[in-house]
């Protein structure tokens, strides 16, 4: 089916511990329906020495989050909407904000 959110979208988390934060989309897993946002779900880690950690220890990273659980923001009306489908003259399907009805492609 596919995730109607995309790499770069501004997104609202709507459940869970960071409800009401707002984060850039950094990387999405559409076999398992999450989204990696930047800022939100924050896990700490405890890491090895390696050549990426040269300290290692207790590092804090993003942990992915599903994609149920936020909402799109519109670029034009900065509100949570949520997405539809249209196909242009051209014969391309392009997303829509169902509020304002702006192109979010």
């Amino acid at each position: 089916m596919g995730l109607s959110i995309k790499k770069e979208d501004t997104v609202v988390v709507l459940t869970g511990k960071g409800k009401g934060k707002k984060g850039r989309v950094i990387r999405t897993h559409p076999k398992d329906d999450t989204v990696l946002i930047e800022g939100v779900n924050m896990i700490k880690k405890h890491m090895k020495p390696n050549n990426q950690y040269k300290q290692g220890g207790i590092i804090e990273k993003e942990s992915p989050i599903h994609v149920s659980k936020v909402m799109l923001v519109c670029s034009r009306c900065s509100k949570p909407t949520r997405i539809g489908n249209v196909a242009l003259d051209s014969g391309k399907k392009v997303r829509v904000c169902k509020k304002c009805k702006e192109v979010m492609d």
